[in-house]
């Protein structure tokens, strides 16, 4: 059994704290925070999170997780001081099938570990694996390793093609996708944006326009997306505009930041509309143009327009996924928000630390989303909620998270 006053306790003011933010939160949107007066509500359990984190590693060693959540359901905040040198970045979600998905921890500066998650069982994979990417349409992924890209037809299918890169161990790959017919790779790295085939490596992002002699490819804050037919692909980075190129990587249209600095950008799922967010600080404006505009677009930074769609003004965008009716978006502050295209927003759930990474299953029904802080979350959208310390307005079910921490000696399930 467990110590009766560490689990009332954490229970008790874990459910008060989130009633209360969600009641501060409510009032804000509805009413203007300038005309909030309360304190912001407070989570006061730090103290307690040393001992908890010790009866969740007992939990694990005797397979009793499932009950443990249910006296001590998870929360971010009270943790934040285990975080210190164990958290890292999950990326490169891609799911796979059933319930089933890959995932890689560290950043593209880093030294990286590839993961497969089958339901609820972690298996390591090839300690060589410094990404993975995943196309839009035709189950074809992308493994990076050696200094050389493999492409496949479905995870466990069959090598179809197959890329040589430069002999560049500095070279890391922040993002890649292939085509849907593992022809080509659009790479997304702090040294450049590439498509790369057979044939060539072709940087198409940034553009030497002037021929400087001093000019470097080297961005920060590099972004792209690939759209789900492969016709289109938007490309943007800390210094320069978004842009939409063709297949082929030439400009087509361009669009300024309605913030400071361009930081994510995303295709709808049927491809009828481009998102791109740019940020200042942890904050960000994220807006949308229709398909039709992508041909000669000319988006004025910090200029209303009746030629976007305002979706969002107050997220910095990391990652994000498109179901078939909206976006899922991940930002700064640890939120991931749902908003359709017309810029309603319809929901948000909070997590935790700045969202990485984020996929979806086929039937959009099972949203695995990653995280800075080195926590993995399952959540199976709108089954209802587990428990009365969710911070959010939706009825989304988390299955578990994993705590996907350095110099740990597992994974710790909650």
């Amino acid at each position: 059994m467990y110590d009766t006053k560490i689990q009332k306790e954490w229970f008790s003011e874990g459910e008060h704290y989130a009633i209360e933010v969600n009641k501060m939160i409510e009032f804000g949107e509805k009413n203007g925070w300038e005309n909030w007066q309360g304190e912001e509500p407070q989570d006061t359990r730090e103290n307690l999170s040393p001992e908890v984190f010790e009866l969740l590693k007992t939990a694990n060693k005797n397979g009793d997780t499932k009950r443990f959540r249910e006296h001590f359901p998870p929360a971010h905040g009270p943790i934040i001081p285990l975080l210190k040198d164990k958290s890292q970045s999950i990326e490169h979600l891609h799911f796979i099938n059933d319930q089933k998905m890959v995932f890689i921890t560290g950043t593209s500066y880093e030294k990286r570990q590839a993961y497969l998650l089958d339901h609820d069982v972690v298996a390591l994979l090839d300690e060589n694996i410094n990404a993975i990417g995943k196309s839009k349409q035709g189950n074809i992924f992308a493994i990076a390793k050696n200094n050389k890209i493999e492409i496949y037809k479905g995870w466990d299918g069959d090598l179809i093609n197959e890329f040589e890169l430069d002999e560049n161990p500095d070279f890391g790959i922040t993002e890649m996708t292939p085509f849907n017919d593992g022809s080509r790779i659009l790479i997304v790295s702090s040294e450049g944006i590439y498509l790369l085939s057979n044939n060539e490596k072709k940087l198409i992002h940034p553009l030497n326009e002037d021929n400087d002699e001093e000019w470097t490819s080297q961005i920060d804050m590099e972004n792209a997306a690939l759209s789900h037919d492969n016709s289109y692909i938007a490309v943007g980075d800390q210094g320069y505009d978004h842009r939409i190129l063709d297949a082929e990587g030439n400009t087509l249209g361009t669009i300024g930041p309605q913030s400071s600095y361009p930081h994510f950008c995303l295709f709808a799922k049927d491809d009828s509309q481009l998102i791109t967010n740019s940020c200042h600080f942890y904050n960000g404006i994220t807006i949308g143009i229709n398909s039709n505009q992508f041909v000669g677009a000319d988006i004025e930074a910090y200029t209303e327009s009746d030629d976007f769609t305002l979706i969002d003004e107050e997220m910095r965008v990391y990652t994000g996924v498109a179901t078939k009716d909206y976006y899922i978006l991940g930002d700064a502050y640890g939120y991931i928000k749902a908003f359709d295209k017309n810029g309603n927003r319809l929901w948000r759930h909070f997590l935790g630390s700045t969202i990485s990474g984020m996929t979806l299953s086929d039937d959009e029904q099972t949203l695995w989303v990653g995280a800075h802080s080195g926590i993995l979350h399952k959540l199976q959208l709108g089954k209802g909620l587990r428990d009365t310390h969710t911070i959010g307005n939706t009825d989304h079910y988390e299955e578990f998270r994993l705590l996907i921490w350095k110099d740990e000696p597992q994974i710790w399930k909650w």
